[in-house]
């Protein structure tokens, strides 16, 4: 890319702060922890959405066209049916994928791009042909840049930091673009690795096809921490989603912090049948709090 993704989304970051949670944290603490897993939109970074890329609560179609506009296509009226195509799109790889036997597939975003392009070029409303995967990796990430804009969630590098002083094992299970890696480093300082993650303790979405609520990435996790024997029932997941995050964690045997600091992102999903009866271990409103409640 001639523009790097860091570069977009330094160009564009906003100050972010929590919008506080109608959710009161829990008491105790949880011992014998000896790795912590986390997830990303949401608990570590703020996001309007708490998703990423595909989120349709972020959909936006001036940040759409300004997108465009970035990479010299002059966007016009067309703009809002290109984002109605690019969602349709999404539901349509979704189906696909479910019918080859993934449960929750992921989407590659460059590409879903690609299939709006192709179309609006066919309707005669751009020149697609040029459009190469640099130039289709650029627009997912100047359109997302603009559309769900995240920032650091207040406490993240001081309950980092001190989980990696106190020899926690760390890793990554989150719904994630290729893009998401960058966005961590921009907004918190460095990449992964120089937080103490470990690299083969990193599970996002999008390079295995596979999305959460699923619990295939939970499963790979599980079987990675088997690997250093560390059980299940050592490892703590921490999510905003009793969805997505707090149930497959459960059910792959991981003890589970509900993190509730960003009204925004925060998902209870009460009425929905499959959380009836769930309750995560821990219930926490700041990551500080929550680095005070983990324990050896």
């Amino acid at each position: 890319m001639p523009t790097t993704c860091a570069d977009i989304f330094r160009k564009h970051a906003r100050a972010l702060l929590p919008i506080p949670a109608q959710c009161e944290p829990t008491v105790g603490s949880l011992d014998g922890v000896r790795a912590v897993l986390l997830d990303l939109y949401g608990t570590l970074l703020i996001s309007g959405s708490g998703e990423v890329g595909t989120a349709k609560e972020a959909a936006c179609e001036s940040a759409l066209g300004d997108a465009l506009a970035a990479l010299g296509i002059q966007p016009g009226p067309w703009v809002g049916s290109a984002l109605e195509c690019f969602f349709a799109a999404i539901e349509s790889a979704h189906a696909e994928g479910r019918a080859s036997g993934i449960e929750y597939p992921e989407v590659d975003v460059p590409e879903i791009w690609r299939g709006v392009l192709a179309e609006c070029s066919r309707r005669g409303l751009i020149d697609a042909n040029l459009w190469d995967r640099t130039r289709l990796e650029r627009l997912s990430v100047e359109y997302e840049a603009r559309a769900n804009p995240v920032g650091p969630m207040p406490g993240a590098e001081t309950f980092l930091r001190r989980l990696r002083e106190r020899g926690f094992v760390m890793g990554i299970v989150s719904n994630a673009q290729f893009y998401t890696v960058e966005q961590f480093a921009v907004h918190l300082g460095g990449p992964p690795e120089s937080w103490g993650f470990e690299p083969d303790l990193q599970f996002y979405s999008y390079r295995h096809g596979r999305a959460k609520p699923g619990a295939d990435l939970y499963r790979m996790a599980a079987d990675a921490l088997a690997r250093r024997a560390i059980e299940p029932s050592q490892v703590v997941y921490v999510g905003n989603d009793m969805l997505n995050d707090v149930l497959p964690a459960a059910q792959t045997g991981f003890r589970t912090a509900l993190f509730a600091g960003d009204a925004r992102s925060l998902r209870l999903r009460r009425g929905d049948p499959r959380v009836d009866g769930l309750a995560p271990d821990l219930i926490v409103t700041s990551l500080t709090d929550l680095g005070d409640r983990l324990r050896a």
